[in-house]
């Protein structure tokens, strides 16, 4: 096990949960909540920090501020707590709770956005806060992830590397999208690697990064109001497209065998296991998901049952009709 000295060291993930036994498929799930931040979003939030201050542009005097539905404020707070910077994170009604008290327990300023932008969504709305914060106060640093370049570079060095290492005759990789970060840092490398791994975007249906339009959606994390600068579809092979129902059933059936993983990895494991029964039914290819974060962040959204029946009513807690049948 490693031994750091600042919180943000914890970064590298080596933990796969390999579900052949649970669902009788050769799927690795790669767990990336196993650090201090709780997601992957703290790559994210390390390279960003550190871009900023090669560039010259984080002062003494700073206050960093950014706009998230939970994960990368979280882990923009652990990577500011231990710099001694000011945060200022900019969220809306979405963002569960607990995240919003972690943040606050990280000494971050936590303002939630409650308009959401006729076209698009508490996403613009979130965005159009933090420029006006920054016009107002030139001390204010936006390092806007949407079109940050250190946010897919941090995948690109460490994220995709670690995987090849682990699984170099891998044949399908399975990645979440909300700012396209991980995706394009992974399918980048892949490709400019030469690696004939086929990478696979998942998405929210109601996102409208891939083309969909626009839905309400209430589990906060993947997808977008807004499409993301940053993705580039070129680089990437399929999508595939998640309703939040789903999510919650893999999510809950995850549980049920011992793994309480959090709403974004619940949403990609459900878009690979959909890709899968279509495309592998013979059960030969290796594939790895990419889980961005667990459970415990959830547990009064996702896991409550009061709260999955206000929301989606009560197909939401049924099991998967593909479980013990299409993909066990």
């Amino acid at each position: 096990m490693p031994v750091i000295s600042t919180a943000p060291e914890l970064i590298e993930s080596e933990v796969y949960i390999d579900l052949q036994q649970t669902l009788g498929r050769q799927l690795y799930v790669k767990c990336e909540g196993f650090n201090f931040g709780g997601s992957i979003k703290l790559r994210a939030a390390v390279s960003m920090v550190a871009a900023a201050g090669r560039d010259g542009l984080l002062k003494e005097d700073s206050i960093l501020v950014e706009s998230s539905s939970g994960n990368l404020g979280i882990a923009l707070s652990v990577v500011a707590a231990s710099k001694g910077l000011r945060f200022i994170c900019v969220t809306d009604p979405r963002c569960n709770e607990a995240s919003v008290q972690i943040m606050r327990a990280l000494g971050t300023v936590v303002t939630v956005v409650d308009d959401a932008h006729p076209t698009g969504g508490y996403l613009r709305s979130r965005q159009d806060y933090v420029r006006a914060l920054c016009a107002e106060d030139p001390r204010h640093l936006w390092l806007n992830q949407y079109v940050n370049e250190a946010n897919w570079r941090a995948h690109y060095e460490t994220t995709a590397p670690e995987i090849v290492k682990r699984f170099p005759d891998l044949d399908v990789l399975f990645i979440g999208v909300g700012t396209g970060g991980t995706i394009m840092g992974c399918s980048r490398y892949f490709r400019d690697n030469a690696l004939p791994a086929r990478v696979v975007a998942v998405d929210a249906v109601g996102s409208v990064t891939f083309g969909l339009p626009a839905a309400p959606r209430f589990i906060p994390g993947l997808g977008a109001g807004v499409r993301p600068p940053l993705v580039d579809r070129t680089v990437i092979d399929e999508v595939v497209h998640v309703t939040e129902v789903d999510t919650i059933r893999t999510c809950r059936m995850l549980a049920r065998h011992g793994f309480l993983l959090g709403g974004s990895s619940g949403t990609v494991l459900s878009g690979s296991l959909d890709w899968l029964a279509r495309n592998d039914p013979e059960r030969r290819l290796t594939s790895v998901t990419l889980a961005p974060d667990l459970g415990d962040r959830y547990v009064a959204t996702i896991y409550d049952d009061p709260w999955v029946l206000d929301h989606f009513g009560e197909q939401a807690l049924g099991p998967l009709p593909e479980e013990g049948n299409r993909w066990c």
